[in-house]
């Protein structure tokens, strides 16, 4: 049984021109920067660097923090204390008693607060 194989019409010369041309019309349409943004246009490839391996860190020396004074300035701890020592007289009930007591004690609490660096400016 011999199966006859299919072929095409042969194409006229006016199609194949058509055909031709249209390739051509999109080639100018579409030109190859299009494609790829203005930044990569002429730019080097990218390469991709790979990190070093980490190492691990050297263990550190337990050594005790030293206690400095953040920058408060004296105007602030003043006010701090004298707000504080407002709280000092408040928790006792505002009975009388000495205000220098309550003064320094708040000026105690405000000195622990500073240097515990609860206060920053």
């Amino acid at each position: 049984m011999v199966t006859a194989k299919k072929t095409s019409p042969p194409a006229t010369d006016a199609v194949a021109k058509s055909k031709a041309s249209a390739k051509k019309a999109v080639a100018v349409k579409t030109p190859v920067t299009a494609a790829v943004p203005k930044a990569a246009v002429g730019a080097a490839p990218a390469t991709v660097k790979k990190s070093p391996a980490k190492k691990a860190a050297p263990a550190k020396a337990n050594v005790a923090p030293v206690a400095t004074r953040p920058a408060v300035t004296p105007e602030q701890r003043h006010n701090y204390i004298e707000v504080a020592a407002f709280y000092v007289a408040q928790r006792r009930g505002f009975a009388p008693g000495n205000p220098l007591d309550d003064w320094a004690m708040a000026e105690a609490e405000v000195d622990q607060l500073i240097l515990s660096g609860h206060f920053s400016s």
